[in-house]
């Protein structure tokens, strides 16, 4: 079951509607204000103002308990209630829709409450928001889903693991990624319980399990590092569970060495050692490559020289892409003391990778995260320049998903608000190809 946002305007269900293959108008969600729920025929309209454009209160359709009705239909209604847990659904006509992006919305919703007194009675409930509106995807090439990293502090607290399911597929996307030691209930070992509860919230909202986040604690004990034996056993333990719940690759995050994140020297033997359990379940295991190492790294040659030299299938690369950015991201979602002083940290300092970099490696590239910190009002990312990164993908033929993993600023809400204006601006985007 979902859980309904706290703000009257939610967050999912705002979209363009089409009839006859004609874009007809928008719809948007509310939460009831009031405190109970109420029969239909005690609502008396709703004022919406979208853009500065107020639409008369007698316009929008409402849909109730599955049926959709004009205002004087509902208050003439005998059977159709609007109930607390029940989002109302508004459809407001208009020829051609919205645009793409960020609008502006706010809604007076008009309720007769019988115990008060007759004057009074008619209460306005009034409430604003700024929802994005996401293009549908474009037919072909790149995939689009999301990580359930970008709900950090939201899952759990506000949001349950459907609830992100919900956000995923409200958005249009079709995969989600999830971090193994992050969503998995009793990791290592869920319950059969939880992994059919898991099929079946795959199946019912249509999204496809992409990669499994997983890590190699390499310094997990204080007096020694894991062996090769150790660090083969974590990884896998995850390349099963992976498989198990539909996977097809897994990240595994290997200790660090340096600033340069030079992988812990048992990544190797540890790799070697899974290979062949790799192949037997068909999961690609993919290192990333992120700031502050660059493509043009030992860390990646490394990775590539080990792909060419055992031929296999089963080892690519991931690529974070936060080693495009422009500009220093300095409100990170997680801080981190680097000891030098200066004003821009060394691993913040923006490395903008080339993409003749990124066409050199992408025939080994299995999978992107598409990290970003901010896209503001205008489906701007003030950081990673998207309007490179989409046409060397497209113009190359690359087909893989791209995962959107947010890691800006934790504020409630704000991470699914950015999630949508990043896929909003990158299917504008690759819609332009």
């Amino acid at each position: 079951m979902t859980m309904l946002d706290v703000a009257v305007i939610q967050g999912r269900g705002f979209r363009n509607v089409a009839q006859d293959g004609r874009v007809t108008g928008f719809q948007f969600q509310l939460r009831n204000p009031n405190y109970r729920g109420v029969a239909a025929s005690l609502l008396d309209g709703i004022d919406v103002v979208i853009d500065g454009e107020r639409v008369p209160e007698h316009v929008p359709l409402w849909t109730l308990q599955g049926r959709t009705s004009t205002l004087d239909e509902l208050r003439a209604s005998t059977d159709v209630r609007w109930q607390l847990d029940e989002p109302a659904t508004i459809t407001v006509p208009r020829p051609g829709g919205l645009a793409v992006g960020v609008h502006t919305l706010e809604v007076v919703v008009h309720l007769r409450r019988s115990y008060f007194p007759p004057m009074v009675s008619r209460t306005p409930f009034t409430a604003s928001a700024s929802p994005v509106l996401v293009p549908p995807a474009p037919d072909g090439g790149l995939r689009y889903g999301v990580s359930t990293y970008s709900y950090t502090q939201d899952v759990y607290t506000s949001m349950t693991l459907e609830d992100v399911f919900a956000d995923i597929a409200d958005l249009g996307a079709t995969g989600i990624e999830i971090l193994g030691e992050g969503n998995v209930p009793n990791y290592p070992s869920p319950s059969s319980a939880w992994i059919d509860e898991w099929h079946g919230l795959l199946e019912r909202y249509g999204l496809t399990a992409t990669n499994y986040g997983s890590w190699v604690d390499t310094t997990r004990w204080r007096d020694r590092d894991l062996t090769v034996e150790e660090g083969a056993e974590q990884l896998q333990l995850d390349l099963r569970l992976a498989k198990e719940l539909g996977f097809t690759s897994v990240r595994p995050k290997f200790g660090v060495t340096s600033w340069d994140l030079d992988p812990h020297p048992i990544w190797q033997g540890v790799v070697e050692r899974s290979l062949d359990l790799a192949t037997e379940l068909d999961v690609v295991i993919c290192p990333e490559i992120h700031a502050p190492t660059p493509i043009r790294h030992p860390v990646t040659q490394g990775y590539v020289d080990f792909i060419e030299k055992t031929g296999t299938e089963h080892f690519k690369l991931l690529i974070d892409t936060g080693i495009f950015n422009t500009a220093p991201v300095l409100e990170m979602s997680e801080e981190i003391e680097s000891g030098d002083g200066d004003e821009v940290p060394e691993h913040l300092r923006p490395l903008a990778v080339p993409m003749a970099d990124l066409v050199e490696v992408l025939p080994h590239v299995h999978f992107i995260q598409a990290k970003f910190a901010q896209v503001d009002d205008d489906l701007h990312d003030l950081h990673v320049p998207w309007g490179e990164i989409i046409p060397t993908l497209t113009d190359a033929g690359w087909s893989g998903w791209l995962s959107s993993e947010y890691e800006g600023r934790r504020e409630p809400g704000r991470g699914r608000d950015q999630v949508r204006r990043q896929h909003a601006l990158l299917r504008s985007l690759a819609a332009r190809r």
